[in-house]
């Protein structure tokens, strides 16, 4: 290791191949025709600019299958700050996409979406793809939880490797522990990087912790958590009980190249497309952006081995694309309709494919991406546990305080930081509860 720094059906398949720029903030997809007075039109908010072009492929295919109803797709570059705007406006779309995290669990919570539990597309949806979704919050109007967005498209945070690097220099994949530390000091010492680093996006230190704490966190934490910040008493805490998660972020962050803190994303995802590391701390979401830089760039992937017992590897995995609609929309019929065609497996498959994602859906055929085959087998037997930073209200600030960890390896401090963070919120929230 390196010496401690100071510790400074077939229209579905045409889907996949059409893809554009995402070139304006607006994209409008289908034309009415002339005289078409009892066309319906609805606003499709899509959040992911690089989707755009599969988007706008699969609302032609469904204009063409519904010609009543005209689809407007509106994308824009900084969806949270968008949405938000639109519902203090009290404008929800009609048909949303979002990132299924902790965001959305708060629009969630405050029913601005409507219950999808009774369409029958749900019940094609793998049970523990809508857990993760459900985990993050509902809309409790009635008494009962409801199924307030259905997930379209999955991704993967698990490590990305070199197999031409790994058979150069004689290295398995690692599924313990050790064998990974093992593997990463048989890099450093051939002269290769292990690990392609890049924090100048505070961001990208949390794809390793998100796994690491997952695996080793206390069954419940977090719902633990919760009630006792309103109740007084302390049986968990992050000093006790992600100390080890933190260890072994440090210890994995003391493998990357030297200049790991002036390198961003964007240049991660080129470096390790040019060969330049052995192993990437990123998850399937990466994979288009990697090839993209390298089309013919080699990528495999396996999943985290936080402990030193094979069999208790997961995936952590998030709902890269959930679908809601609007709860008041005047046309639920319609809406309804475009849902059930984009949960349909023929779209949901072609998307995974051209997005290298996992499909969300019961008995869906594995996605074939030589990159996900590492993952893939623990994403279709539901061995999969959501991302824990989903959990952590957006004003603690996590990804700040974990850029700081890696790069001065103090545990205690950040431990400390990130229990007196989540307190504060607490003791706001509680506030403001009494207060109404």
């Amino acid at each position: 290791m390196k010496s401690p720094r100071t510790r400074p059906h077939s229209r579905p398949k045409r889907a996949a191949a059409v893809l554009v720029a995402a070139a304006a903030l607006v994209v409008m997809s289908g034309c009415a025709p002339a005289g078409s007075d009892d066309q319906v039109t609805l606003n499709f908010f899509q959040f992911k600019p690089e989707a755009v072009g599969n988007f706008t492929a699969i609302i032609e295919d469904f204009e063409a299958e519904n010609p009543g109803i005209r689809v407007i797709q509106n994308s824009v570059p900084d969806p949270d700050t968008a949405i938000r705007t639109l519902l203090v406006k009290d404008k929800v779309p009609d048909v949303l996409t979002l990132n299924v995290n902790g965001n959305y669990g708060e629009l969630a919570r405050a029913c601005i979406f409507a219950d999808l539990s009774g369409d029958p597309v749900a019940e094609t949806v793998n049970p523990a793809v809508q857990d993760i979704v459900q985990s993050l919050g509902t809309c409790s109007a009635d008494g009962a939880d409801e199924v307030n967005a259905l997930p379209f498209a999955s991704n993967a945070s698990g490590i990305l490797y070199n197999p031409d690097i790994f058979a150069a220099n004689g290295v398995e994949v690692p599924t313990t522990w050790d064998e990974l530390i093992a593997a990463a000091d048989t890099f450093q010492a051939n002269g290769i990087s292990p690990f392609y680093c890049t924090l100048k996006d505070s961001w990208t230190a949390s794809p390793a912790f998100v796994n690491l704490g997952g695996t080793l966190m206390p069954d419940g934490f977090f719902d633990t958590l919760r009630e006792e910040s309103t109740g007084g008493t302390a049986t968990v805490s992050f000093a006790e009980d992600f100390a080890a998660a933190a260890d072994k972020e440090v210890t994995l962050f003391d493998y990357c190249q030297d200049n790991f803190a002036s390198r961003d994303y964007n240049a991660g995802n080129k470096a390790f497309a040019d060969g330049e590391s052995a192993m990437y701390l990123q998850g399937s979401y990466a994979i288009p952006a990697i090839r993209a830089n390298n089309p013919d760039a080699a990528i495999g992937s396996f999943p985290y081995p936080v402990t030193d017992d094979a069999d208790a590897r997961v995936v952590v995995s998030g709902v890269d694309v959930g679908i809601m609609v609007g709860r008041n929309t005047p046309h639920a019929t319609e809406a309804q309709k475009f849902v059930d065609y984009l949960m349909s497996p023929g779209v949901v498959a072609a998307y995974s494919e051209a997005q290298s994602t996992f499909s969300p859906l019961l008995d869906a055929a594995p996605n074939n991406d030589p990159a996900l085959a590492g993952l893939e087998p623990y994403f279709s037997a539901g061995k999969i546990i959501g991302f824990i930073d989903h959990q952590i209200p957006a004003a603690v600030p996590l990804v700040n305080l974990l850029q700081t960890l890696v790069i001065t390896g103090d545990t205690e401090t950040f431990l400390a930081d990130l229990d007196s963070e989540w307190d504060k919120v607490a003791a706001r929230t509680t506030t403001q509860r009494q207060g109404k």
